[in-house]
């Protein structure tokens, strides 16, 4: 059986998330990155290509021009991958699901909420594969973790508090990386929350088992003049249980990590990565 044909959206020179969803794409000989527009800049974009070891005839100046070329071929990328900043995920994959392709984004969905309904709707219309990037889902004590909880080997669920800290924007957001997570013109409505806050989200419910059934946030900025949140505190109820969830891309932290507790009747469980 042939590898499925990839092809990328974003993920230029300097980009941080590009370089991970090949890695972890082709990691398992099944998938293979073979085209993408890379960059809005078309020199970028070759130069992208270079990078991938991708063929420069395949590195796109717009989505547009992959699309009709891709399609002409005969081998054609099967699907695509969005690694670009939140405010091009909507236009992306509304331009993807268009041309008949299936999509994968990297997370958060889109910008806004209206955005994120929008797609939605396009995704139900198109009758396409669709997916959203979390990594952590993948990983073998997250997977071992869920599986217990589902077998009932920590009782019944009581507590569920999770948390994901960061230190890299404790200070002027500066580079590539930083300066457009902190613009609400390509960051969208969310910051930090946006960021890493939706994956402390997303294993507190995909480890539990539960689903959030009511929220109460605190979005708060610390580091002066930030015009999006960095230090978040969410009040959770579950459909079952209590819990909270933290996230913050301005702690003097060396490092990061994302953890996740459960309690239950019986037990006591801790996942830290």
């Amino acid at each position: 059986m042939r590898r499925l044909r990839m092809g990328m959206i974003g993920g230029g020179p300097g980009a941080f998330i590009g370089p991970v969803h090949r890695y972890a794409a082709e990691m398992d000989r099944e998938i293979e990155l073979v085209a993408g527009v890379f960059s809005s800049d078309a020199g970028r974009s070759l130069a992208a290509a270079d990078a991938y070891r991708t063929d420069p005839a395949r590195a796109y100046p717009t989505l547009e021009a992959m699309f009709a070329a891709e399609r002409a071929r005969p081998d054609g990328i099967d699907f695509v991958t969005i690694v670009s900043p939140n405010h091009h995920h909507l236009p992306a994959a509304r331009a993807a699901l268009a041309a008949g392709l299936p999509v994968m984004t990297d997370k958060p969905l889109t910008a806004t909420l209206a955005q994120a309904h929008e797609l939605a709707g396009l995704v139900r219309a198109a009758g396409l594969p669709f997916g959203v990037t979390y990594t952590y889902s993948g990983y073998p004590l997250v997977r071992e973790a869920r599986a217990r909880i589902a077998a009932g080997a920590l009782g019944a669920i009581r507590k569920i508090v999770v948390e994901y800290p960061q230190g890299w924007l404790a200070g002027e957001a500066v580079g590539k990386q930083a300066e457009w997570r902190v613009d609400p013109a390509r960051a969208g409505l969310g910051g930090c929350i946006g960021d890493i806050g939706v994956h402390a989200f997303h294993l507190a419910e995909f480890i539990s088992g539960l689903k959030v059934t009511h929220l109460l946030a605190d979005l708060g900025a610390v580091v002066p003049g930030r015009a999006l949140d960095d230090d978040c505190t969410v009040l959770l109820r579950f459909a079952g249980a209590d819990g909270s969830a933290r996230a913050a891309c301005c702690w003097r932290a060396r490092s990061k990590w994302a953890s996740a507790t459960a309690c239950a009747s019986a037990s006591m469980a801790r996942r830290v990565g």
